[in-house]
């Protein structure tokens, strides 16, 4: 929508009834279903990552919008460290289920198992930054020539520096001094073989967008996403949740909490927060009155260096 200099938007021609304005959800959702449909049209093999959290069920529900009444013409993409909340995996069959979507799975564990990846164990370790070897493979097997993620550029610096379709070399590594500008809403989505391009429809999205759009539309999230009781174990100012994952330092105890996460990824480095909200109108207040992202609240693989998500970025992560 074009606005006049004085930074209102024009009135409706005289007669109509009808006001050209949006609401800021509204544009949101506008520019995320334009680059959908502007992948569906140029590249020849995308997919969409899904984990069942917040931001890839929201951009999942985006999606089905831009391509209705036909079905999302891609498939979803979970790469599966193998230490998952079961609450998760749960909701992501619910949902393969019940759309009738394609679901590839890239496990991590099959690259420990042939000897591609070395997996630390013992306490404080995680298969986090494993990913990374099956997210690529998982794109150079499928020959995917773009990948749709969930990244908004408020939850770390590093993704605050993303354009829309970040460029990937053909080893899957990003180059924050490499990518193409976008004027006007024009994307350059030319890769040579072996390239792909990362797209993120949500980048302009912030938490609270995120929570007040799932508010509006009424969509379904896994339970963990809210207030219940849960055994946790404190550690670096977080509480992590016990799971079987877990492994504790000595003197470490579990005790129960009334939590809820903010962010989901692999249960040994994603924390939980105290919290009474369950129900969406109780999460918006609560994340309208917090100061800290919930990366940086509840997320221990962040917290490897002050550049761990760029340095990641560049071996190929999200």
């Amino acid at each position: 929508m074009i606005t006049s200099p004085d930074g209102t938007r024009p009135a409706a021609p005289a007669g109509t009834g009808r006001r050209y304005e949006l609401t800021t959800l509204e544009e949101l959702e506008a520019e995320s279903v334009h680059i959908f449909r502007e992948v569906g049209a140029t590249f020849e093999r995308p997919a969409m990552l899904f984990s069942g959290g917040k931001d890839s069920v929201v951009m999942f529900h985006l999606a089905r919008k831009a391509f209705w009444p036909a079905p999302v013409p891609f498939p979803l993409m979970h790469v599966d460290t193998g230490h998952n909340f079961d609450e998760v995996i749960e909701y992501r069959d619910r949902v393969v289920e019940q759309t009738g979507v394609s679901l590839i799975v890239s496990s991590v564990q099959d690259d420990i198992d042939a000897g591609r990846v070395v997996e630390q164990t013992g306490p404080g370790t995680s298969r986090n930054r494993l990913q990374t070897a099956a997210l690529l493979r998982g794109i150079a097997e499928h020959r995917f020539d773009a990948v749709f993620g969930g990244a908004r550029r408020d939850e770390e610096k590093a993704r605050a520096k993303e354009r829309f379709f970040s460029f990937r070399d053909s080893f899957g590594a990003w180059d924050p001094r490499n990518q193409r500008p976008e004027l006007w809403n024009l994307y350059n989505g030319h890769c040579a073989r072996g390239e792909h391009i990362r797209v993120f429809p949500l980048s302009n999205w912030t938490e609270l967008d995120i929570w007040n759009y799932i508010a509006q539309e009424g969509i379904e999230l896994p339970s963990i996403y809210y207030a219940h009781e849960r055994e946790v174990v404190p550690r670096d100012g977080m509480l992590l949740a016990k799971t079987r994952f877990l492994e504790t330092y000595p003197g470490e105890t579990a005790h129960v909490e009334r939590v809820r996460f903010r962010t989901v990824g692999d249960a040994t480095c994603t924390g939980c927060v105290r919290s009474e909200a369950d129900t969406p109108e109780k999460v918006i207040a609560e994340v309208a009155a917090t100061r800290v992202t919930e990366r940086g609240a509840t997320r221990a693989d962040d917290r490897i260096s002050e550049a761990g998500m760029e340095d990641r970025k560049k071996e190929g992560y999200f």
